[in-house]
């Protein structure tokens, strides 16, 4: 196929093109570039693309194409809540207007990269399920359930939307995010000999690898239609359904030397839950995780230590939040956080 893929040059784009590549599809990127220098260590090449904001597209960067994977947005929580607005017309209604582009472009399958935090405070002991109430906490998430619910409503017999609702990834890529729970506990632990755990440790979390997240949308993307038309997934394994505390403890054996450090001063995170991960492998009777979470910190690790993590890069360059903030301070990106001409 022909697959428009936005947010390329992204913590996940960045992962996903190859794979993409490797099972032959035509891949064209689609990226406002806002995060395409955070490199740590080698870059595969990108794939052609356009440099584009989101909120800009037109018709004919959809135009011959014949799958849309949507990665792109504000990426997590923080961001989300710095600015509201901004998160709603990027997450929100950019995205719905480039699928409804694509829908009439003749675009068939639409890939929507959603996330379990849209399950926010489920609380309980059972695995969460896709048909589970949706409880968003924060502006991230509450503009993923729009999407979802607008993408619905844009499904047709031509038209095939699907909601890959993603745990919080976790791994190493070339552009990297250390603004996530284990890139994150790993980065610290190696820099400073401390696994620092702001939270109680007791909220649970579901992760999942970056690659084994552009494995699923690779099967997502070629499975049979009547097996994914207009459905919710959950991405990941319930392997990975771990506590922070037992994330922490993980990375600590993984940096030989560090000590969890569970302050508690950051409160309760209403954000806990244990999700259920088989509407997936059912629907894709080929596809597992193959990422834990203890290979995944021995992965950071190394990479980390390999290509000379330092503690600058690790508190703005690979923070995403720190890298708008200043790139807004030093006048690149305007108050909408589009470059300035």
């Amino acid at each position: 196929m022909r697959v428009l893929l936005t947010g390329h040059q992204g913590y996940l784009g960045t992962v996903m093109a190859p794979v993409l590549a490797a099972a032959g599809h035509d891949v064209v990127g689609l990226d406002a570039g806002l995060f395409a220098d955070c490199v740590l260590g080698p870059t595969p090449a990108d794939p052609p693309g356009h440099r584009v904001d989101l909120r800009d597209v037109t018709a004919d960067h959809v135009a011959g194409v014949d799958a849309v994977i949507h990665l792109a947005a504000l990426s997590n929580d923080p961001l989300g809540s710095l600015a509201p607005d901004l998160t709603y017309d990027i997450n929100h209604h950019a995205s719905v207007r480039l699928a409804e582009l694509a829908r009439d472009a003749g675009v068939r399958r639409f890939l929507y990269a959603s996330t379990c935090s849209v399950y926010g405070a489920a609380g309980g002991d059972e695995l969460v399920a896709e048909n589970a109430p949706l409880r968003p906490v924060t502006p991230y998430a509450e503009s993923k359930v729009r999407v979802e619910d607008d993408l619905h409503d844009l499904a047709d017999g031509d038209f095939s939307p699907v909601f890959m609702r993603n745990a919080t990834a976790f791994g190493f890529s070339p552009r990297l995010r250390a603004d996530i729970v284990l890139n994150n506990l790993v980065g610290h632990a190696l820099l400073s000999g401390e696994v620092l755990v702001l939270s109680d440790g007791t909220p649970w979390r579901p992760l999942v690898h970056a690659v084994d997240i552009a494995r699923a949308f690779a099967a997502a993307l070629v499975a049979p239609r009547e097996a994914v038309h207009d459905e919710a997934f959950n991405i990941g394994s319930e392997t990975n359904n771990v506590t922070v505390a037992e994330i922490a403890e993980l990375v600590a054996e993984a940096v030989e030397g560090s000590k969890v450090r569970i302050t508690g001063e950051a409160g309760a995170d209403p954000r806990s839950y244990r999700v259920d991960f088989s509407r997936f492998r059912a629907a894709v009777p080929d596809f597992e995780c193959e990422w834990t979470v203890q290979r995944g910190a021995l992965e950071l690790a190394e990479a980390y230590r390999e290509f000379g993590l330092t503690r600058e890069d690790f508190e703005q360059r690979f923070t995403r939040l720190a890298v708008l903030r200043a790139a807004s301070g030093a006048g690149t990106v305007d108050d909408t956080l589009r470059w300035r001409r």
